[in-house]
C-alpha cells in the first residue's frame, strides 16, 4: 500500500488515498469530534472495496469498481492509521469506533468477517467499537449469519454498532437510491432484533432523507420496535453524485437548531430518535464517501487524455 495523498485538519477530520496498484485505490479517514479530546473518542472510516459495485444515487464511490480489499489490505489501512499515532498499537482511546463505511458495502465482503475475528488480537484497544454499516444487501445472508455469530462470540458484553442505511420507508424508493436487491424493512427488523442481545447497543437504523421521498412514522412503529432500534437523521452528504442528481436534503446542516414534525413523531412513538450533523467543515474537507478519489481519477484520467493528446503530435 502506498499512500498518495492526503487531505484535512489535524484537528478535525483526515482523509488519506492510498494506491494498492493495477488502479485500485481506496480511501480512509481518522476523525474527531470537538471538542472532545481524541483519548475519548477516535472513529477510523475504512474502505472495503477499491469502488463500489451498488452505485447509490448519493454517493460518489460508485461507478468504478476494482474489486474487494483483502484482510490485509483492510488491515493496512488500519496499521496505516493507527501507528501513526500508537506506534506500539496500544490504542488508549475510551472510544475507538473503527467503522467499515468508506467505500464498499461490507456485507460483499468475507474479508470484514476475518478482520473482526482478528481484530481484538492484533491491536491492544480496550475501548474499540467496531461498527458495520449496510444497506442489508438480499443475497448476503451468509455474511450476516457469520456476523450475529462473531458478535455473540467475540463481542459479547461490549459494545458493537450495527447500522442499516434505510433512507426512505418505501421499497421502491429504496431501490432507486440503492439500486441492488435488499432485505425488506421486516426482514432487517428480524434479523435486528436477534442481533441485539440483552442489554446490547441499539440498532441503528439511518436515514439520510431527501426531500420528496416517503417517511412513513406509523410503519416504522408497526416494524420496529423501539426497545430494539433507534433512528438517526443526517444531512444528505454534499457529494457530486447529490449534485448531479439534484437531491436536496430534509435536514439542514445549516440549521442545526431546527424542529422536524418526522422526528416530533418518531419520539412520540417511543424511538430514541439522534439528528447527527457533523461539523460543516468536514464538508469543505471532503471526509464524505469517495469525493478524493473521484477527483484522483478523474484527473489522472484527465492527465493521461493529455499525454495521448501530446503523443499524436510527435
Amino acid at each position: 500500500m502506498r499512500v498518495i495523498n492526503c487531505f484535512g485538519k489535524e484537528d478535525l477530520a483526515k482523509v488519506y488515498i492510498a494506491d494498492f496498484g493495477d488502479g485500485r485505490i481506496v480511501e480512509f479517514v481518522e476523525s474527531r469530534q470537538p471538542p472532545i479530546p481524541r483519548e475519548d473518542k477516535w472513529v477510523l472510516i475504512i474502505s472495503t472495496s477499491f469502488g463500489c459495485s451498488v452505485n447509490c444515487i448519493m454517493c460518489d464511490a460508485g461507478g468504478v469498481f476494482r474489486g474487494r480489499c483483502s484482510t490485509e489490505q483492510i488491515f493496512q489501512q488500519l496499521d496505516y492509521l493507527i501507528s501513526q499515532r500508537y506506534p506500539d498499537l496500544n490504542v488508549d482511546v475510551r472510544k475507538f469506533k473503527v467503522q467499515f463505511a468508506r467505500m464498499g458495502e461490507p456485507a460483499f465482503n468475507k474479508s470484514v468477517l476475518e478482520v473482526l475475528g482478528q481484530i481484538d488480537t492484533r491491536y491492544n484497544a480496550p475501548g474499540l467499537l467496531p461498527c458495520i454499516s449496510t444497506i442489508a444487501p438480499a443475497n448476503a445472508n451468509d455474511f450476516f449469519n457469520s456476523l450475529l455469530e462473531i458478535k455473540n462470540a467475540r463481542f459479547s458484553g461490549r459494545d458493537f454498532q450495527l447500522q442499516f442505511s434505510l433512507h426512505s420507508t418505501d421499497q421502491a424508493e429504496r431501490d432507486r437510491l440503492m439500486p441492488i436487491p435488499k432485505w425488506t424493512l421486516e426482514q432487517i427488523a428480524n434479523y435486528g432484533e436477534k442481533f441485539y442481545g440483552k442489554g446490547g447497543r441499539k440498532i441503528t437504523l439511518n436515514f439520510a432523507l431527501i426531500q420528496g421521498m416517503s417517511f412513513d412514522v406509523d410503519l416504522m412503529k408497526s416494524v420496529f420496535s423501539p426497545e430494539y432500534f433507534m433512528i438517526k437523521m443526517t444531512p444528505v452528504n454534499p457529494t457530486y453524485s447529490v449534485m448531479k442528481n439534484r437531491l436536496n436534503s430534509y435536514i439542514s446542516s445549516a440549521h442545526p437548531e431546527k424542529q422536524y414534525e418526522i422526528v416530533d413523531q418518531l419520539r412520540n412513538h417511543g424511538f430514541e430518535t439522534i439528528i447527527s450533523i457533523g461539523e460543516n467543515e468536514e464538508n469543505l474537507i471532503g471526509s464524505n464517501c469517495g469525493q478524493y478519489v473521484m477527483k484522483h481519477i478523474t484527473a489522472s484520467s484527465k492527465l493521461q487524455n493529455s499525454y495521448t493528446y501530446i503523443n499524436t503530435l510527435r
